[in-house]
């Protein structure tokens, strides 16, 4: 079977409504440092909020 490339939105994810994990929070840290840009996220973000922002700053630390 061959596997999908489509990704799921984060909106649509079961546990979106969950609190960000600490990997999700560590790599936003990560990623903010790579785009010089000040890590001010609180903890109160969502698994589905922290999947966006990570995907906005992939693209602002030039990470594909």
């Amino acid at each position: 079977m061959p596997i999908s490339n489509i990704k799921k939105d984060p909106d649509d994810w079961g546990s979106g409504d969950e609190p960000m994990t600490d990997a999700q929070a560590s790599y936003l840290h990560t990623l903010s440092e790579q785009a010089h840009q000040p890590f001010t996220v609180g903890k109160d973000l969502t698994k589905a909020e922290a999947s966006k922002l990570i995907e906005e700053m992939r693209k602002r630390a030039g990470v594909e």
